[in-house]
């Protein structure tokens, strides 16, 4: 798989550039004559996706859907992520919390609760 299919997948899914995420979703809507139709044609052949041509709802592009091996495919052909330090940790920790704090606030309010914990 080239890094332009995998790009595709990872879009169509909803995931990362290193293919994590909840894959909130499952469609990929392209017209013929663009740049991104030949390749969701690719990933048809693989058997990565599956096509619905021409969808009245889409203004008559085709609606591309990600199979069960395509899903596969695209966590296992993803780059690993970089390694982070551990402020960057911190910081994702802090996004992956959304919450309504500043990031201050949140570090205060998960230092007090790690010291009660101890």
């Amino acid at each position: 798989m080239n890094a332009e299919q995998l790009h595709i997948l990872q879009h169509s899914l909803g995931l990362d550039e290193f293919g994590r995420g909840g894959m909130y979703r499952n469609r990929f809507v392209t017209g013929e004559g663009s740049i991104d139709h030949p390749l969701c044609m690719e990933l048809v052949g693989l058997g990565h996706m599956t096509r619905i041509a021409n969808v009245k709802l889409f203004g008559g592009s085709d609606c591309f859907t990600v199979t069960e091996a395509g899903k596969i495919a695209a966590v296992a052909n993803s780059p690993k992520p970089p390694r982070l330090t551990k402020g960057q940790q911190r910081y994702q920790d802090y996004l992956d919390a959304d919450c309504s704090m500043t990031f201050i606030e949140y570090l205060k309010y998960r230092d007090a609760r790690d010291r009660r914990a101890a």
